[in-house]
């Protein structure tokens, strides 16, 4: 089990880091480092994003103070197939996007502690944008995004009180490339830019949890996110171009332009959560963040139509077991979740906030004894809006995801 476990994390890794581009269609990708990807299971986008609840079967990826109650050593993979309706004042257009969302394995080392690691997308960039005005074309294309791979622990320091420390590595490239083309003009130019990001970020979690009544329990989490200086190795192209009837573009005279690297602080955010439930019943919780998104700035260029403010989310969700020790009834002894979510994610464009909302839905389908599980989750939400001639995103998300679980390093009793 040990040797097979080691093997589909490397190949998943290795698949992950090398065919991982991109990942979404937004056009709202093109402003700082990309559209922040959800830091969570599929289990947890099933709850509306929820992280504060943990148990000893499911790795937790939001919170590290959550690992101290994990007692199986446990392997997950999850992926997510996203498709997305773009409409504008006068045009409407899809997108399509299948990713592979996080691999990480988990186990713990004592009674009271768990680690963890894995890798997971951070951020991505993918739009392809043409502005047309007067006798000018203006076309940006965008791909790439960020990587992080992570480390984390959590101990149980006193009786339900939890703590936790996570260490990422992130890094990627973001390509960006502008072609502008003008009626009657023999030649367009087109500039290419390329940043290669890299910098670690911390994160410090802690949680409580305590029986309320026999059947009453109570959880509540903390985790804060300093705000972390990520270098940027940038270049740029610009050449001179010419294109024929089928949009295709040569490129005629190539001149690398000097632009130098630069340092950038991606900001701080602090998320705190409570939640209500019977044990290995059901549970009902809330998470409320904070992002200093106002400190936060382009890598390169600014775009005099946007800008950035604090942003905020809510996430709201929950599940519900009917019995999980059934013995008659299989769907008994599944797990049904539900939740909501709302965001402001900091972005304005063009005086207009730029939010984002989803509801999910989603089930755990138990197998193997019941401490391996098969989770499948389904979301529909909205980003952005049509005013100010911006684009409002219509998405539909299908996640899937495996958690495989068993039990390592357990003595025997007899040879």
């Amino acid at each position: 089990m040990i040797k097979k476990v080691i093997l589909l994390v490397v190949l998943v890794l290795v698949f992950k880091t090398n065919a991982q581009e991109g990942g979404t269609s937004s056009p709202y990708s093109f402003y700082g480092i990309g559209v922040q990807q959800f830091k969570g299971t599929v289990e947890n986008r099933g709850m509306g994003g929820l992280g504060l609840y943990s148990d000893s079967l499911h790795l937790n990826l939001s919170n590290p103070a959550q690992l101290a109650k994990l007692r199986f050593v446990t392997f997950t993979v999850g992926a997510n197939h996203n498709t997305v309706t773009f409409n504008e004042s006068n045009n409407t257009s899809k997108g399509t996007n299948t990713t592979f969302d996080y691999v990480a394995l988990g186990f713990p080392v004592a009674k009271k502690g768990g680690v963890s690691f894995g890798l997971m997308p951070w951020t991505a960039v993918g739009y392809d944008i043409e502005d047309i005005q007067d006798d000018f074309v203006t076309t940006f294309d965008g791909r790439g995004g960020l990587n992080r791979v992570f480390l984390s622990g959590g101990y149980e320091v006193y009786k339900g009180l939890s703590l936790g420390v996570s260490a990422t590595y992130n890094f990627g490239n973001i390509q960006n490339e502008t072609l502008r083309i003008q009626d009657d003009v023999e030649l367009g130019t087109l500039e290419s830019n390329r940043s290669d990001l890299s910098g670690f970020v911390w994160e410090f979690g802690a949680q409580y949890e305590t029986m309320l009544s026999d059947k009453l329990e109570l959880r509540s989490s903390i985790k804060y996110v300093p705000s972390s200086n990520f270098s940027s190795e940038n270049d740029r192209q610009i050449a001179s171009v010419v294109t024929n009837d089928l949009g295709l573009v040569q490129e005629l005279d190539i001149v690398d332009s000097n632009i130098a690297d630069s340092d950038f602080d991606f900001p701080s955010s602090t998320t705190i959560g409570l939640g209500l439930g019977a044990p290995n019943k059901w549970f009902v919780g809330a998470e409320y963040t904070t992002r200093k998104t106002s400190n936060f700035t382009n890598r390169s260029f600014n775009a005099e139509q946007a800008s950035f403010v604090d942003g905020s989310s809510l996430n709201v969700g929950g599940f519900y077991v009917p019995n999980y020790n059934s013995v008659s009834s299989y769907f008994e002894r599944v797990t049904y979740r539900a939740g909501f979510r709302y965001e402001d994610t900091g972005l304005v464009v063009s005086n207009e906030n730029i939010n984002e909302f989803g509801i999910s839905f989603g089930v755990g389908l138990p197998a193997r004894r019941n401490i391996s599980n098969l989770n499948l989750t389904f979301e529909y939400g909205q980003r952005g809006t049509t005013t100010a001639n911006l684009v409002q995103e219509n998405f539909f998300n299908v996640g899937l995801s495996l958690s495989l679980n068993d039990i390592w390093f357990l003595k025997r009793k007899f040879n």
